[in-house]
């Protein structure tokens, strides 16, 4: 029997997610690389090195993810991945073969090229696959996927760091080798599930477009209402796009609506690596030193935080297409604030070198598993799901790729920054983050438009039309206007009444 149309394209969505996996397990298991006995012996790194070894990673991912945004749009979704795939798996083999550091970091270098690369495509992809009633849960799917990478990454690390010897390599090869198989399954694979039916329409390949679409909603049925709505609304909006397309990435600015768009989606990449994130990822064993706890315990705690994080990454999956992208992200900025302050004081006033109680550690681990729960269930999710999105198809490869890039960016900096600023300033860093956070909050507050259940082709009127302050939007007139815009597509399209319900549920 053949599966339903949503949990087909739901397990494409999941495959593809396996670009995903790569991102989490290299975020996950560099922490325990740099601060394994055979790793710090083998090459005495300082702290501009090791924290050279983090960025050069995400470092890569910037320009792939650059790269990304014309290779999506001139070969298509699919092959992008492969290439991206393959590329990562040498990165991959150079790290696992590193003889120096020179050799380790220029395997760092190519495979965040291939990471970043696929963490533009992928979702995008997701997104232009899914039915908007669940657009939200198959994009999730990228920090999910994310997740159950870091999970990997923290088990296999804390295993390897316990079970070989410092003397031994294999404490951080094995590790590192390891990243190089799902993303070999995945560029092997990709090419036997559906291409983008919106790059293949836009591509000139109507005929295939229109079969793919319904091979992905209606068990092959191209005369299905929805499918001919959707197809209609593609149609429409790529001849609307095609009038006004960019011909330069400066164009992409001059528009309202896509500048809101670029400018909200690379401010929410920028931001979310601005919630101390990655600098809890990449270093978490030099900030848990700061009050007393030792590697091998550091690299446990972070391998049972990444179960925290599965199970809300999980939660997000089930609810986020029921409680929208706009509040969620709001109060996860908030309360990732009061985790930091927490945090904050408790390293101030338990500083390193003193006889820290068992207390003021387990206050400090709850935080931090705390934060992670709360960055898992909205923050990480959302920065995929809404660049995904909000463009249309035109502009959907180079926004995101944009937005993308502004995420690696920032990501690089705290990579640099974060262990020289530990050694430091120590405690006093976490002051950025809590600010970070605060402002991130009152950011997506003010200019964050809800787009829960928007089909992509009406976002261009959502950005066009609502206001830049958004608490004086109404969205649900908003929606209300646009249901009787499918409904009046639907009829024209000569489906009966009981169809075209089942067209405006795509609403």
């Amino acid at each position: 029997m053949a599966l339903p149309p949503k949990w087909y394209q739901f397990l494409v969505g999941l495959f593809a997610s396996l670009g995903s996996f790569n991102y989490g397990y290299d975020l996950g298991v560099i922490a325990q690389v740099v601060a394994s006995d055979a790793f710090v012996k083998k090459f005495h790194p300082n702290e501009d090195q090791t924290g050279l070894v983090v960025s050069l990673f995400t470092a890569g991912a910037f320009f792939g993810a650059f790269f990304a945004g014309y290779s999506g749009d001139m070969v298509g979704r699919r092959a992008t991945i492969a290439t991206a795939a393959a590329v990562f798996v040498l990165g991959g083999c150079l790290q696992a073969g590193g003889r120096n550091m020179s050799f380790l970091q220029a395997g760092r270098f190519i495979a965040g090229m291939g990471v970043g690369t696929m963490c533009m495509i992928v979702p995008l992809y997701q997104a232009e696959l899914a039915h908007p009633t669940i657009r939200g849960r198959i994009t999730a799917l990228q920090q999910f996927m994310l997740g159950v990478g870091a999970l990997c990454a923290s088990w296999i690390g804390y295993g390897c760091y316990i079970g070989f010897s410092p003397q031994d390599d294999n404490q951080w090869r094995i590790p590192l080798g390891l990243q190089t198989i799902p993303a070999g399954i995945l560029g092997l694979l990709i090419f036997i599930f559906p291409e983008s039916p919106r790059w293949l329409i836009d591509s000139g390949r109507t005929t295939q477009g229109l079969q793919t679409l319904a091979n992905l909603h209606a068990h092959g049925d191209v005369n299905d209402a929805w499918v001919q709505v959707e197809f209609s609304a593609i149609q429409a909006s790529l001849t609307h796009e095609h009038d006004h397309a960019a011909k330069s990435w400066l164009e992409l600015f001059r528009s309202r609506s896509n500048f809101r768009r670029i400018f909200l989606c690379v401010a929410l990449q920028a931001s979310i690596q601005m919630t101390g994130v990655s600098a809890i990822q990449y270093y978490s064993p030099t900030i848990f030193s700061q009050i007393g706890l030792s590697v091998a315990q550091t690299l446990r705690y972070q391998a049972i935080n990444s179960v925290i994080a599965l199970i809300a990454q999980f939660l997000c999956m089930l609810f986020i297409d029921r409680l929208g992208r706009r509040w969620p992200l709001i109060a996860a900025n908030v309360f990732n604030a009061v985790t930091f302050l927490i945090g904050m004081l408790l390293l101030k006033f338990f500083p390193p070198g003193s006889h820290n109680p068992r207390s003021a550690q387990i206050g400090f681990i709850a935080t931090t598993w705390l934060y992670n729960f709360s960055f898992s269930v909205a923050c990480g999710p959302l920065s995929w799901i809404i660049p995904a999105e909000v463009f249309n198809t035109a502009t959907r490869s180079r926004g995101v790729s944009l937005a993308t890039m502004a995420s690696f960016a920032m990501n690089t900096m705290i990579g640099q920054v974060t262990p020289v600023a530990m050694k430091k300033v120590g405690w006093r860093y976490y002051i950025l983050f809590v600010i970070c956070n605060c402002t991130n909050a009152l950011f997506f507050w003010a200019l964050l438009p809800e787009t829960k259940k928007v089909p992509l082709e009406a976002m261009d009127n959502l950005f066009e039309n609502s206001p830049w302050f958004i608490p004086t939007f109404k969205q649900k007139d908003y929606l209300a206007e646009f249901e009787h815009e499918v409904e009046a597509v639907a009829e024209k399209s000569g489906a009966v009444t009981t169809d075209v319900d089942d067209a405006r549920a795509g609403v």
